[in-house]
């Protein structure tokens, strides 16, 4: 059952004006919500249509969702859970999310097992995916305000990541602000492409070895294959991607980890920080 109190600072009007204009809950979320017809003002079940609030009333509804994503008993590790999300670790090797030729041996069964053996009747939302090889916290909304809030906007939802790198940079820290786009006669590859969408990549040298660096990356764009396509271009690719890089000599993998996340909770508006360890395939390199 999800909960808001009605802010002090607004007149009386329908629960669908407050909820949309004072909570930011989407269009389609407003219709699920009259759909399922659980809807309770100060404790009342009241058809959601017809709800007017006022300062102080206390909003509640619950929102049962069936998915087609297959439950399926495969390791999982919750870094972070409440009423409203879940933050999962994932390991290098599996997809986030189902695709038509893998259905069964991802992320997203992963988590739906879990949803079944907790008793939570929810949908599979996660906010971004990150590509097979590369390790890290993704994030699962539970609710749909979650989701159209906080789903690949990184200036709510900030993204860290760590990444080894083929040599010493120029510029220990640095901008990489490149437009990226499909390559040609490629359904995989990406590239810089003076027509394509808008790409920002930031960075900072951590430590240097011989051969590599480690550095730190945030995003304020999520085009695929992003910090793949912009260390190429500048000529540090990262070690162990052969799509955009070299041969897999020092690890068997892209060497790209998702560390970090910090967002503000919409629901709780706490600052939450979560962290995952760096794994051990590239701790060997440090």
């Amino acid at each position: 059952m999800l909960k808001y109190i009605v802010k002090n600072n607004v007149k009386e009007q329908s629960a669908k004006d407050y909820l949309k204009r004072h909570e930011n809950i989407s269009s389609s979320l407003w219709k699920k919500i009259k759909k399922q017809d659980e809807f309770f003002l100060n404790g009342q079940k009241i058809r959601p249509t017809r709800a007017i609030v006022k300062p102080g009333d206390i909003i509640e509804y619950r929102i049962v969702e069936q998915s087609n994503v297959l439950p399926v008993n495969l390791p999982l590790t919750i870094c972070y859970e409440d009423d409203y999300l879940l933050i999962a670790d994932k390991p290098a090797g599996i997809l986030t999310h189902p695709l038509t030729f893998e259905a069964e041996n991802t992320l997203a069964n992963a988590v739906m097992y879990h949803y079944q053996q907790t008793n939570q009747q929810i949908g599979c939302h996660p906010l971004y995916r990150l590509d097979r090889n590369t390790s890290g916290l993704v994030v699962f909304a539970k609710v749909g305000q979650i989701q159209h809030l906080l789903g690949n906007n990184h200036q709510l939802l900030k993204r860290y990541y760590l990444a080894l790198v083929h040599g010493k940079l120029t510029m220990p820290n640095g901008t990489i602000d490149e437009p990226i786009g499909r390559s040609l006669n490629s359904i995989i590859l990406h590239r810089v492409d003076k027509n394509g969408k808008n790409a920002i990549t930031h960075y900072r040298t951590i430590k240097t070895y011989d051969d590599y660096s480690l550095i730190e990356l945030n995003l304020e764009t999520g085009r695929t294959h992003q910090i793949r396509v912009h260390m190429s271009h500048i000529n540090h690719p990262l070690l162990g991607d052969d799509l955009y890089g070299e041969k897999r000599d020092l690890i068997s993998r892209h060497a790209l980890h998702a560390y970090k996340l910090q967002f503000i909770h919409p629901f709780t508006h706490k600052e939450i920080t979560i962290e995952s360890q760096l794994p051990l395939d590239m701790q060997k390199l440090l």
